[in-house]
């Protein structure tokens, strides 16, 4: 038998088993692709089931404050309304206690209001009752009396009836948004649009005051990443960036069926 005979089996048998490594390595790579895909999807969805989840817990909170403030201590405070309104009533006191009585009743009408105001923030009522586009126009009526911005709303789509935990996450972040422009953008205008597209529902806020000035920084503000989990725990999207010339440019994404 000559070497050539003895080398050429060699080397395909060589070649032959070069090749198979390869493949059970690629396979192996492959496989241990898809287990590091599968557990980060595993993670990212016990993520957002904690963060439903957390959210949800801070919801349900808001709304036994809410009602506890508007039930217990709101009616308290009338009811010592009531008591010094009867005292007022009585011709046995001073000119100086009436006046004194006179600034507790307009002291305890402003708790009644602030309690109410406040109640109404943790959980509105309207929301529930009226559903989120109508809760939001009355929202901006209120914003338009007071004569600092103007708010500019659009519907472009038959918008959905949406479940309680959509409508309560977008009317949060949409308040965030507004309130957000007011206290800080300087801004003249705000351009609130809703829209639907291709299954999702898509919010689009502009506003025309000075932009984000650091981007880090706005990052990593209680409320933006209150937006950005809000719109995660709905697996949607939250995209920010300052505006072509001036303000800032928010995009929601929603995914809905």
């Amino acid at each position: 038998m000559s070497l050539v005979d003895i080398i050429v089996p060699f080397t395909v048998a060589l070649f032959i088993i070069a090749v198979g490594v390869v493949v059970l390595y690629q396979n192996f790579q492959k496989n241990l692709m898809e287990l590091e895909l599968e557990k980060a999807e595993i993670e990212a969805k016990q993520r957002d089931e904690l963060l439903q989840n957390s959210i949800m817990v801070q919801e349900e909170e808001r709304k036994r404050i809410a009602q506890d403030m508007h039930d217990e201590l709101g009616a308290i405070i009338s009811i010592i309304k009531m008591n010094l309104m009867l005292m007022q009533q009585k011709d046995i006191q001073t000119d100086n206690q009436n006046k004194s009585i006179q600034n507790l009743i307009s002291l305890s009408e402003t708790a009644i209001s602030s309690v109410r105001s406040i109640s109404h923030q943790l959980m509105p009522p309207h929301l529930e009752m009226f559903g989120l586009v109508t809760t939001i126009k009355s929202v901006i009526d209120h914003i338009h009396r007071s004569g600092e911005i103007t708010v500019n709303f659009l519907v472009k789509c038959d918008w959905p009836i949406l479940n309680w935990p959509a409508t309560l996450g977008i009317y949060r972040i949409v308040m965030e948004m507004i309130n957000n422009t007011i206290k800080h953008a300087q801004a003249s205008n705000i351009f609130l649009e809703f829209d639907c597209l291709n299954g999702s529902l898509i919010i689009n806020f502009e506003d025309d005051g000075l932009g984000f000035p650091d981007v880090a920084k706005t990052q990593s503000g209680l409320g933006f990443i209150s937006m950005e989990a809000r719109a995660r725990a709905m697996t949607g999207w939250f995209e920010y960036q300052n505006g072509d010339e001036k303000g800032v440019k928010i995009t929601i994404t929603i995914p809905h069926s």
